[in-house]
């Protein structure tokens, strides 16, 4: 059930925090709602939406000005899946980065408003950086030979380190031909060069025989599609010289045997002769 003013959000959060002990007011000083202890050891300014944007953040941080303790207030409509403002994870670590707080208030045909609080004034974030992800950021970064997109853009191909290595091998093999794994990997300096092309993401190598692969017609393309990729590292790619062929060998004579030239007991025997 949306709300048609933000002002429908003030009854509930009122009821809130007078049930917490807390003596309530509107509109001081231009504060949407503004509760303190009876004592007054707290108080807690509250500024209220329908939705999250950038102008309520704005305004929370410039409560923080007069007050240490800030709550910001929004609507929570469930029907809103796809809306920015249902991240609530994100915005919740948002607010935390910044010291305030955070409060839903989802309201119901049939029952009382829900208020759910995200986050509570100078509460800590918990989202600490992500050292897997960072690593990888990088090594993304290190691994690439130049500046290829451009920034802010959707729908093309991005020039990643993967596709840098890929276009490398492409080319190692249009100047070498049929290469194996290890060939590939002595010519480009990347030792995954046997899982790029067991893999062939782009289609571009073609398995000829038993570890042996070749450049297909969408690498070719490739290559001329990403020339300046490559530009720089064609100019230091060499192939090996060719081996130089073995001389021939001599042929092998073989030993005599053991039983060549030699005359065998029975035969150095004397056969019987018989006297007439």
């Amino acid at each position: 059930m949306a709300v048609n003013k933000e002002e429908e959000l003030y009854s509930p959060i009122k009821a809130y925090y007078e049930k917490l002990g807390f003596t309530v007011k509107s509109e001081v000083l231009h504060c949407d709602l503004v509760a303190m202890k009876p004592d007054g050891s707290e108080a807690v300014v509250v500024e209220m939406k329908k939705t999250f944007n950038l102008a309520l953040l704005l305004q929370g941080i410039e409560r923080l000005r007069i007050n240490d303790h800030v709550v910001l207030a929004v609507e929570r409509n469930r029907k809103k899946s796809g809306a920015h403002n249902q991240r609530f994870s994100d915005i919740t670590e948002l607010c935390r980065m910044l010291g305030l707080g955070l409060m839903t208030v989802t309201f119901f045909k049939t029952k009382a408003p829900l208020i759910e609080m995200l986050c509570e004034p100078g509460e800590m974030p918990k989202r600490g950086i992500r050292r897997t992800r960072q690593a990888r950021l990088l090594r993304e970064f290190r691994e690439r030979s130049g500046d290829y997109n451009v920034g802010g853009s959707t729908g093309r191909k991005l020039v990643t380190a993967y596709r840098e290595k890929a276009l490398r091998a492409a080319y190692a093999m249009q100047q070498a031909g049929i290469l194996s794994p290890s060939q590939l990997a002595s010519l480009t300096g990347n030792p995954q060069s046997a899982s790029m092309l067991r893999s062939n993401y782009y289609s571009w190598f073609e398995k000829v025989g038993r570890g042996q692969y070749r450049l297909t017609p969408a690498g070719a393309l490739a290559l001329a599609e990403y020339a300046e990729v490559i530009a720089e590292w064609k100019e230091t790619f060499t192939l090996p010289p060719a081996p130089e062929p073995k001389p021939a060998k001599a042929p092998r004579t073989k030993a005599p045997k053991a039983s060549e030239g030699k005359t065998s007991k029975r035969a150095k025997e004397t056969p019987f002769s018989y006297e007439r």
